[in-house]
């Protein structure tokens, strides 16, 4: 098997990188300055062990790679993205006949839920991923994975649900290259929970850490208060906090790095790096939908998505936001 990574940022690029150091064949999928870099240099890649320079194969898109029928392609682009991505590669051809979109599978190691409902309008076979890998990418080149003794936990399953071979052999090579993959047939019950967990990575990315008794604590403890209300209104089953924390347990722990780097979650991380946009929408904006849906109100969700597409837009740092200031916006919303 191939495995062809559509988006070598943080998520993209720490498991391109392991696959490939286990003498699996990788090829990286990266456009502007990122694709230049790791064209030139190599994925500067730094976990516990250290910082090396891998030397993975790299294609600015589509019409860059002759597709194989061993090929699999794994989606790791942010879910504002993920509409584009689909649309260029479903149509490609395989070699042996037919296009990708009939033929090979589409893995999404995204977070969210909607990355899997657009990919099976136009792939047969789509699988997905409960990412739990905490990573950075933060300049063209380079990502750091900075947990061990597992890279991260990758649980998978066929979309909408059930496990098949594929997903089993994919499992086997990311457990051979320093992650955990359990294979199981309910998928989506583990990405809503990480879903509810994502809803404080908009209060970091507003208003920094988000550290125990803090303001930002209460504006994260009531984002999720709302999720949480939304899933049980919907009759949408989540894995429980009890599930995921088993996952990490013994497996995804902080460690020294070696060149002293941390940075925090994926949003913050999107506005340290300036990069135009955030994934809020279909993170905060998932609790929104349903919520209008079912009838539930979530101010708090909808006031976090705004400020932090607002956030940006205007190129604004991580951070810049006072926590207090948007509780005081919040007492304010009828």
């Amino acid at each position: 098997m191939r495995y062809i990574v559509i988006g070598a940022g943080a998520v993209g690029g720490s498991i391109g990188g392991r696959l490939h150091e286990s003498s699996r064949d990788v090829v990286l999928v990266a456009r502007g300055a990122h694709g230049a870099a790791l064209r030139e240099d190599g994925l500067r890649f730094t976990t516990p062990e250290g910082t090396r320079q891998v030397r993975v194969p790299v294609a600015g898109g589509p019409e860059d790679v002759e597709l194989r029928p061993d090929d699999v392609l794994v989606l790791a682009v942010k879910t504002q993205h993920t509409a584009d991505a689909l649309t260029r590669w479903a149509g490609r051809p395989v070699a042996g006949g037919g296009t990708a979109g009939e033929s090979l599978p589409l893995v999404c190691a995204q977070n969210g839920v909607e990355n899997e409902r657009l990919a099976l309008r136009l792939f047969r076979r789509v699988y997905g991923v409960c990412v739990v890998l905490p990573a950075s990418f933060l300049r063209p080149g380079a990502v750091t994975a900075a947990c061990g003794p597992y890279t991260g936990v990758l649980v998978l399953g066929r979309y909408p649900d059930g496990t098949d071979d594929t997903a089993r052999r994919i499992a086997a090579d990311l457990e051979d290259s320093v992650f955990r993959a359990p294979v199981v047939p309910d998928v989506m019950r583990f990405k809503y929970a990480k879903l509810l967990g994502n809803l404080a990575q908009t209060v970091e990315a507003l208003c920094g850490p988000v550290t125990p008794g803090s303001p930002a604590a209460e504006l994260a403890e009531r984002a999720r208060a709302e999720g949480t209300a939304v899933l049980k209104a919907a009759g949408i089953d989540c894995a429980d906090t009890a599930e995921l924390a088993a996952l990490r347990e013994g497996a995804v722990e902080a460690r020294p790095m070696p060149e002293g780097e941390r940075a925090l979650g994926s949003t913050w991380q999107s506005l340290a790096r300036g990069a135009g946009s955030v994934e809020v929408d279909y993170l905060n904006g998932e609790f929104l939908l349903l919520g209008r849906m079912h009838g539930v109100p979530t101010p708090v969700n909808e006031t976090l998505l705004r400020l932090a597409n607002a956030s940006a837009a205007q190129g604004r740092e991580p951070g810049a936001t006072a926590a207090v200031d948007i509780l005081a916006l919040l007492r304010a919303v009828p």
